[in-house]
């Protein structure tokens, strides 16, 4: 069993090959695939950290689409002043499958 642990948008995920993963809104090559950055690499019984092993391996994934997370309402208020304030965001997300490892 193969799999690896990325850094993607601030995050650590545990991937395999055929994982589908919901990251921060990347940019991918013309051909809608993206690297990303291996920390730990597990083959079977072999535990890879080292940071001179690990700049040779490449995890590869393409782009499945893109598209907005769920509205988070922000609401600020403050006691006896009559100060509100309302505001909402949706990050902007892309799903992707990991294609390769190695």
């Amino acid at each position: 069993m193969v799999y690896a642990i990325v850094r993607a948008g601030g995050r650590q995920e545990k991937v395999e090959v055929g994982t589908v993963l919901v990251v921060d809104r990347q940019k991918t090559a013309e051909d809608g695939t993206l690297t990303f950055a291996p920390v730990l690499l597990v083959d079977g019984e072999k535990v890879t950290h080292a940071a001179a092993e690990l700049a040779k391996i490449t995890v590869t994934a393409e782009l499945v689409n893109n598209e907005r997370g769920k509205k988070i309402v922000i609401q600020k208020f403050k006691n006896k002043t009559g100060y509100k304030k309302r505001q909402g965001h949706r990050q902007d997300l892309s799903r992707v499958r990991i294609t390769a490892i190695g």
